[in-house]
């Protein structure tokens, strides 16, 4: 059976993976449905503009930014290779989505190079908690604002690793999250805009979480994450990994980009521990974040 071109149309945008296509100059000029779902951007609002304009503006794990210097696609472009990379989009709302990237060389039929295709899949646990997030409203531990666990959830979690640790003696380490300068948010522009720097801190922890971590709102704009079977190099990595996150996270407002850091303290079980010995060390590393200048991570060994 041969297909038209509304055929395949309805084929890129049914699929389940983000699809665009770019010109020479990295002009978007086709956008499918999964990309608006996983980026929250609508193919009317990016398709004409540059995908580096304040758009999907990609970093790798280093937090590099990818659109001046290391594009994939405009690598693609230039040399006809394709590639794959693992990176983190930016959201409409404000959060980075970690993202599995495909690039491949659009041909004209003489085989010039007219633009590249870029497919991108989200590998964030969402469904993982979104699922979790059902069960915590069922058991009203919920934090009805940026939906991850409450402080009575965390508690109970806490409490259930170190039973799992006193047992099986499978390790687990803390990660304590304090918003940096958070005050400034709501004294200048509201708290509703307060609020919506909690929910892309809260969304970032979540997309970048483990299936079998929880991440929890421990109070004001402070987060608590409990990361299982870890060393002090993993809980490093991830603490790192939640940091760069959050700092390429930005909202725009007015006109003008806000960027929010956090300040991260960490530290492992030890024999002996009890969660409030645990949580205070996580604190007391927290509190060296803060003093040594912000947007960092300290693991207390």
């Amino acid at each position: 059976m041969k297909l038209d071109d509304s055929s395949y149309r309805r084929i890129v945008d049914n699929l389940y993976e983000g699809l665009y296509f770019v010109d020479t100059n990295r002009v978007i000029t086709y956008w499918n449905k999964a990309a608006e779902r996983i980026s929250g951007y609508t193919a009317e609002e990016v398709v004409g503009q540059a995908c580096h304009d304040n758009i999907l503006t990609h970093i790798d794990h280093q937090g590099n930014q990818l659109c001046f210097g290391r594009c994939p696609v405009a690598a693609t472009i230039k040399d006809c290779e394709h590639r794959e990379a693992e990176v983190f989009l930016h959201h409409k709302d404000g959060h980075r989505v970690p993202v599995s990237v495909r690039v491949s060389p659009l041909l004209d039929e003489s085989g010039t190079v007219i633009g590249a295709i870029e497919l991108f899949s989200d590998i964030s646990n969402k469904s993982t908690n979104q699922l979790r997030m059902r069960e915590l409203e069922e058991l009203a531990f919920i934090d009805s604002l940026t939906q991850l666990a409450n402080r009575a959830y965390v508690e109970t979690e806490i409490e259930t690793r170190f039973e799992e640790y006193r047992r099986y003696n499978v390790p687990f380490g803390i990660l304590f999250f304090d918003i940096d300068r958070f005050k400034r948010f709501n004294d200048t522009w509201g708290h509703d805009m307060g609020d919506r720097v909690l929910r892309i801190v809260a969304d970032t922890l979540t997309a970048n979480s483990r299936p079998f971590d929880t991440f929890g709102r421990w109070g004001g704009e402070e987060f608590l994450g409990i990361v299982r079977n870890v060393d002090d190099e993993g809980l490093t990595a991830l603490g790192e990994r939640n940091r760069m996150a959050v700092e390429a996270a930005y909202l725009v407002h007015a006109g003008e980009r806000l960027n929010v850091t956090v300040s991260i303290g960490a530290s492992l079980v030890r024999p002996g521990d009890t969660p409030d010995t645990l949580v205070k060390r996580a604190d007391q590393a927290l509190y060296r974040s803060k003093r040594d200048g912000r947007n960092r991570f300290t693991l207390e060994t």
